[in-house]
């Protein structure tokens, strides 16, 4: 019998929707009801409760339904996770026909989740419950010229942290790196305003002090799992984020699964020659949130940024000079070409050029269409985030959701 848990989770964990179609596809040779090994039960079980935490199915009856399987079989699941504490099921739920349903939900006590992102000036963190509700933010800032040691200490004192707000069993932790990294050997390879940020054993390290499974990935790929779970990405396959901050990168999701590169470095855009004719320097040294402030404040490149650079960025949100028009030329190119390549669903701004509103996205969209007559027909979507400051911990968090998986001890269900 093929073992369905020798799949790489990578390749099904990021669309809930998909993901006991795609175990069925890896062994369809294999009637369900003879799947009796527990790592292979377990995998199931853990996508039906993606499936209930992101409400694609609220009965046995419309697990069925999605999950393509016979409603006995799902019956034998749902009862081993009402068993194990992880399911309420209460209630009757009407639909739009047919017999009322009993409603399924998870219970949100039976542990939490963690998700941290950092970047050179803070780390943030956040409590999600089982159900997937978020519980407690925190945010620690980082000093000036901060290390390695230094970054690692403020995550774990922000885990406790939020051990400390309610009691409960944590469940696993997800952390979104800045810069490059390998999610798969959970290892951060480099981020340029850190710098001795070199090959960090992030994932090892957190093991060694939190006995849970620890997953990692690079923070804007993290904030693409984060549209998913909690904003606009939830009935998506095909979308990018858009993250020009300090440097400027894209995360990729593409038919729901994340594109990551031969090289880690899928996204990064802020690398490509600007102007585009190679004769000058590079995209994020032009169109990063903290260049486009000083633009539109007409302040030297060496300038000190505002504290809050979001709020710094709203003053200019009516704005319609020279500067401005320039700002949204450079980015309709960009943004263009770039929708050439991937043909995406929607575009999401992150960061804190959404303060300029969609007022500016919907510029940046009539600037390419002109600029690229091709996308008259396909114009790109391009949306302000509605996550703000938190996507990246809120997608750290969704990353350990989607890790983590019942522990059967060895048992079988049924």
């Amino acid at each position: 019998m093929a073992n369905l848990c020798s799949i790489e989770l990578c390749k099904i964990q990021f669309n809930p929707c998909k993901i006991i179609f795609a175990l069925l596809r890896n062994a369809p040779h294999i009637p369900f009801e003879m799947r009796t090994k527990p790592a292979d039960q377990t995998v199931l079980l853990a996508s039906i409760l993606l499936q209930l935490r992101g409400q694609q199915a609220t009965s046995r009856s419309s697990l069925a339904k999605v999950t393509n399987l016979s409603p006995s079989t799902v019956g034998i699941y749902v009862d081993h996770l009402l068993s194990l504490g992880y399911v309420n099921e209460s209630g009757l739920e009407q639909g739009a026909m047919g017999r009322p349903q009993r409603k399924l939900t998870l219970n949100p006590d039976i542990g939490w989740f963690v998700g941290v992102e950092f970047n050179a000036e803070r780390v943030q963190a956040v409590r999600v419950d089982f159900a997937g509700n978020l519980i407690s933010s925190i945010v620690r800032p980082l000093p000036p010229g901060v290390t390695t040691s230094v970054v690692l200490e403020e995550i774990r004192q922000s885990i406790h942290a939020l051990a400390r707000v309610a009691p409960g069993n944590l469940m696993s932790i997800g952390v979104g790196v800045p810069g490059l990294v390998n999610a798969a050997s959970g290892m951060a390879m480099h981020y340029s305003f850190i710098p001795d940020w070199r090959d960090v054993p992030m994932v090892q390290t957190l093991k060694k002090e939190f006995p849970v499974t620890v997953t990692m990935e690079n923070n804007l790929r993290a904030i693409a799992l984060a549209e998913r779970w909690f904003g606009g990405g939830r009935h998506l396959d095909d979308y990018v984020i858009l993250g020009p901050r300090r440097g400027f990168g894209v995360a990729i999701m593409k038919n729901g699964q994340l594109v990551r590169g031969g090289h880690q470095a899928a996204g990064e855009i802020g690398r490509w020659p600007w102007p585009l004719d190679g004769t000058g320097g590079e995209v994020h040294d032009e169109l990063t949130a903290s260049a486009v402030w000083q633009k539109l404040a007409g302040a030297p490149q060496d300038a000190t940024l505002p504290a809050d650079l979001r709020s710094a960025l709203h003053a200019y949100a009516d704005e319609a000079g020279v500067v401005w028009q320039q700002i949204i030329t450079d980015y309709a190119r960009v943004i263009g070409i770039l929708h050439l390549l991937l043909d995406a669903k929607t575009y999401f701004l992150h960061g804190p050029l959404t303060a300029l509103g969609n007022r500016f996205c919907q510029e940046i969209t009539e600037r390419s269409i002109q600029l690229m007559p091709a996308l008259r027909s396909m114009p790109p979507e391009i949306v302000p985030s509605d996550l703000g400051d938190e996507a990246g911990a809120l997608g750290a968090a969704s990353l350990a959701m989607e890790a983590w998986v019942p522990d059967l001890n060895g048992t079988k269900v049924g």
